[in-house]
């Protein structure tokens, strides 16, 4: 008898539910090859489970169109010299540490931000992203963000378009990867608009 796949959006009640849930999409995705194979370990999974609330209908959606993203963005082929202009001024980058969870610490400083290039900077986001996932020590799936608004100002903001696409990427590619976020010394206006785009991420 083939057993229906459960679409409810509830958090599983044991570990056998939830080993049930993470089949029951593998099974929803059908075959995959390559990369994509690769890219959607059962930790995986996991996560986009975790962003929809452990619906597999809805986690299977948000996990196919991130197979067709990385499939066109291709973010694991992203060299340093490709994104070594963005970078130039330190805008973005991995600290050498981490914190005492063990999670890697991504440097965000928006008052050093240097070019106006929509696609450079999801770029180079994207880049930083994909380094910091590699260098998570293992059992370990989230980051931290520090954003240090020193020194920083309106003139130095990048696009509203530039900040949605940034928004949408992480939301709908990046669930589940960011564990705290740090403000420091943010404008009181920018926290409203954080808890608007970035909380989904979490």
């Amino acid at each position: 008898m083939k057993r229906l796949i459960s679409h409810k959006d509830h958090e599983p009640t044991s570990y056998t539910e939830e080993e049930a849930r993470v089949n029951d999409l593998r099974t929803a995705l059908g075959p995959l090859t390559g990369r994509a194979l690769q890219y959607a370990t059962d930790d995986c999974l996991r996560r986009y489970l975790r962003a929809r609330n452990w619906n597999v209908k809805k986690a299977e959606k948000m996990l196919q169109e991130s197979l067709a993203w990385r499939a066109s963005f291709k973010p694991d082929e992203i060299r340093w010299e490709d994104v070594a202009g963005e970078t130039e001024t330190g805008k973005v980058y991995r600290a050498v540490c981490k914190d005492k969870q063990g999670h890697s610490v991504l440097i965000l400083r928006p008052a050093k931000q240097n070019t106006t290039s929509r696609e450079g900077q999801i770029k180079q986001l994207v880049y930083m992203m994909e380094n910091a996932i590699l260098n998570l020590p293992s059992g370990q799936e989230e980051m931290v963000w520090l954003i240090d608004f020193h020194e920083w100002s309106l003139s130095k903001s990048i696009p509203v378009k530039t900040a949605q696409e940034t928004a949408k990427v992480l939301q709908n590619h990046y669930p589940e990867r960011l564990g705290i976020a740090i403000l420091y010394n943010p404008p009181h206006y920018f926290e409203a608009f954080w808890q608007v785009r970035f909380t989904s991420i979490v």
